[in-house]
């Protein structure tokens, strides 16, 4: 096994599809060498998906840890119309948040890890679910042997100009637009 000597951090964002697609990737080509992944997910408990039944196979080079509600959002504090990205966070979403993190900071500092994802990260920092501070804290904490990777549309200017490499996924076309809805095996 070729352990890492140093460890970087990556950013997945921006608006377009295959920010979780390009950290699962990354975690699948650090197993078939033999490095551990922690892959972190926030505010995914809710569904199921293809992505954790297959690397539920490649166990124990690739862990996952979900995080979330069972369903997003507070209801009782919106119109009944509101669709599930316009609601507020509720309790559960924030104490699972919390929880994320916690578990996410103790995997990338406790040196039994040699990549770690935190998925939608910055979708939990865009909700207030976890501050920017803590995001950049985690960076400036993590092993030095640690590869650390953070997905999610809108990353903070902070941690873009903090990380060593950022790529942001822009949408040219989906066919959302076009009325056709995620898609099992495809999208989730």
């Amino acid at each position: 096994m070729a352990e890492p000597t140093k460890g970087l951090v990556q950013v997945y964002t921006g608006a377009g599809k295959g920010k979780t697609t390009a950290a699962l990737g990354l975690a699948v080509r650090a197993a078939g060498h033999g490095l551990r992944t922690c892959f972190v997910q926030f505010m995914k408990k809710g569904w199921e998906s293809g992505e954790r039944a297959a690397l539920a196979k490649l166990a124990p080079a690739i862990e996952v840890h979900v995080f979330g509600a069972a369903e997003w959002g507070d209801r009782t504090q919106a119109a009944p119309d509101t669709p599930w990205w316009g609601l507020p966070p509720s309790e559960e979403d924030r104490a699972q948040a919390r929880e994320a993190f916690e578990f996410a900071r103790r995997a990338a500092t406790g040196g039994d890890w040699h990549l770690v994802v935190l998925d939608e990260v910055f979708a939990a920092v865009k909700y207030g679910l976890v501050s920017v501070e803590d995001v950049l804290g985690l960076m400036r904490a993590k092993s030095s042997r640690v590869e650390l990777v953070l997905t999610g549309r809108e990353a903070p200017p902070e941690v873009i100009e903090a990380a060593d490499l950022v790529t942001e996924m822009t949408e040219v076309k989906h066919p959302f637009e076009q009325g056709v809805q995620a898609r099992k095996g495809i999208e989730y």
